[in-house]
């Protein structure tokens, strides 16, 4: 799936030009993953 499709995908979300809001979306979403996973490996960690 190229860029181009995902830009067509993400149209009806936003209404702004352009892929603003699903990219905020997908950056929000990113972080709290990252988050997750390194409060995931922490805790592990503790347990050894």
């Amino acid at each position: 799936m190229s860029a181009a499709d995902l830009v067509h995908l993400a149209g009806p979300i936003s209404t702004e030009a352009g892929p603003g809001l699903f990219l905020r979306i997908v950056l929000i979403a990113s972080f709290v993953g990252v988050g997750l996973l390194a409060w995931i490996l922490v805790r592990a960690g503790k347990n050894n």
